[in-house]
């Protein structure tokens, strides 16, 4: 694609990236078959091709971001299909988030949708926080249907119950229980710990009885994810610098050979911290941070898994888009749960996104909640005994609009090799 940009705006690295994405674009429209909004509005600009078009003449006018551009914009979910479909290696990633940054910095948008993002980025982020939201939602149950879409909409996503505070996930040192072979950091995560704590028990039980000492640092929290992709740049900094000041402050104690990570979509913003912070102060550590990260199913795939016995189930594996597109890691999750013992499943439609994306089933419900349905009909379709992912927000997403048991693939793990029954097909059987 012929590109127009003026030496000085090139001379701005983040401008000079994305005018190296546009050029890299061939319109062979490739990315059209694999993209899921486009597959649900059927609209070229709701494809990634008709964004890269939008987006290149907003930047190289200038100019503010106009409400086309920003519904257009707003409906694309991030999922990063096209990037594994794009035969020219079109850096969309990176272009996506110039645009959403520039729609925040350029666009004033309707006052319910400034105040709707202002809620959710001062509450997904914080625990505390985010348990609150899900009380009062509860409270706000009896008078939902009254309620404007997108609110009833997060009044229904609410999780029908809160975990204790999992003094598991207070900063502190899992000793391994094996021979030790490697000291990692876990990051617990934000909205994780609000809804699922399950989740990074099984991981420290996995990581312990391999020979991790799993490390929780102190002054960690959100990874910045969720505010990044909504092109809010300076919360989103500001998260993901107290993380790599708190990471950086364990490599000094006792070094890290890896910072785990069991929720795929953070996983995709911190091996970027290095671009991210590129230019600044931080950039050193910040690549360093982004060098040690690794998915849980990475650093297993590496370790190997000890003695596993698990029962005979049949796993529908769910790949988090932020997992296989996102960090193009798509056999380790698979491998590791078929050597240990459980066969696994896939949906016809694996490559497509279930819809949640991080704040997107809350900011746009309705294709969302179409994704899910159709996503829900492929797993379902291979009838399995469980499903399994490797991200909290397709769980919940997914879990929503099924009865089948939804899990997180180190918990499946975790019980192969020793741990206890997931507590969601627990449930299942009683």
């Amino acid at each position: 694609m012929q590109t127009s940009f003026t030496p000085e705006q090139l001379a701005d690295p983040i401008t000079a990236r994305s005018e190296k994405a546009l050029r890299a674009c061939v319109h062979c429209g490739f990315c059209t078959a694999t993209c899921p909004s486009y597959q649900v509005l059927g609209d070229e600009l709701d494809s990634p091709r008709g964004r890269i078009y939008l987006i290149k003449d907003m930047l190289e006018a200038g100019r503010a971001a106009d409400p086309r551009l920003v519904t257009h914009i707003d409906r694309c979910l991030g999922c990063l299909a096209c990037t594994t479909t794009c035969p020219s290696g079109v850096d969309y990633m990176h272009l996506l988030d110039h645009a959403r940054a520039h729609i925040e910095a350029t666009h004033k948008r309707k006052l319910p949708d400034r105040a709707l993002r202002f809620i959710l980025a001062k509450i997904l982020p914080y625990p505390n926080r985010f348990r609150a939201a899900i009380l009062g939602a509860w409270l706000a149950r009896p008078i939902a249907r009254f309620l404007p879409g997108r609110l009833k909409g997060m009044v229904a996503f609410a999780p029908k119950s809160i975990p204790p505070r999992a003094r598991h996930e207070d900063p502190q040192t899992h000793a391994a229980t094996a021979p030790r072979r490697m000291r990692v950091a876990l990051l617990t995560g934000c909205a994780q710990r609000a809804v699922n704590t399950d989740i990074s028990a099984a991981a420290i039980r996995l990581l312990t009885r391999h020979g991790a000492d799993v490390v929780i640092p102190k002054g960690m929290g959100c990874c910045g994810a969720l505010t990044h992709h909504m092109g809010r740049g300076k919360e989103s900094h500001a998260l993901a610098a107290a993380n790599i000041r708190a990471f950086m402050a364990e490599i000094a104690t006792g070094g890290l050979d890896a910072m785990v990570i069991t929720t795929s979509g953070c996983g995709t913003t911190i091996k970027d911290y290095g671009i991210m912070f590129e230019g600044t102060e931080l950039a050193e550590p910040a690549a360093r941070i982004a060098a040690l990260a690794r998915d849980i199913t990475e650093v297993m795939a590496e370790i190997g898994l000890g003695q596993a016995f698990a029962p005979p189930l049949r796993v529908g594996y769910h790949a988090a888009c932020s997992l296989q597109h996102g960090q193009r890691i798509t056999a380790a999750p698979k491998d590791l749960l078929r050597s240990a013992g459980f066969t696994v499943l896939e949906p016809a439609d694996s490559h497509l996104c279930c819809g949640s994306a991080g704040t997107y089933n809350l900011l746009q419900p309705e294709i969302a909640a179409e994704l899910g349905r159709r996503k829900v009909s492929t797993l379902t379709a291979i009838r399995p005994d469980v499903i399994a992912a490797g991200n909290i927000g397709c769980m919940m997403q997914i879990g929503a609009k099924t009865g089948i048991p939804v899990v997180h693939t180190a918990e499946l793990l975790d019980w192969a090799t020793g741990g206890p029954k997931p507590p969601q097909l627990l449930a299942a059987e009683g």
